[in-house]
């Protein structure tokens, strides 16, 4: 810890918390890629297995970035058609359902539940 002068606490004061924000800005970054990849590998997992084609499909996007932010998407490549049909079911051709087989909805609530608990635990 340093001494200031009494007329330069505000700019010392500022210096500090744009040290904190650029610290906070890189650590929640890092927690929503970290997310977003865990999300991937969970839908990868849970996902229906007839070929094995869905599953492999799915791939992690950074669709935005600026300087206090980062987005980033969990998308299935090529099979993308499918993804909410068997998420939530639907109708056959001759009558009838096909079940729903929930996979995207559960990696997205614990994906929610990981990125805060990463978010708290960097700013702690």
């Amino acid at each position: 810890m340093s001494n200031v002068n009494i007329d330069d606490l505000a700019a010392a004061v500022m210096d500090g918390l744009e040290e904190y924000v650029e610290l906070a800005d890189a650590e929640m970054k890092k927690a929503v890629r970290k997310t977003a990849t865990q999300v991937k590998k969970e839908i990868a997992a849970n996902a229906p297995k007839r070929t094995g084609e869905y599953a492999k499909s799915w791939a992690v996007k950074k669709t935005g970035e600026s300087s206090h932010s980062i987005e980033m998407t969990v998308h299935s490549k090529s099979r993308y058609q499918i993804a909410h049909l068997l998420e939530k079911g639907h109708a056959k051709r001759g009558g009838g359902r096909v079940a729903a087989r929930p996979h995207i909805a559960p990696a997205e609530y614990h994906g929610e539940e990981l990125l805060e608990e990463l978010i708290r635990k960097a700013m702690s």
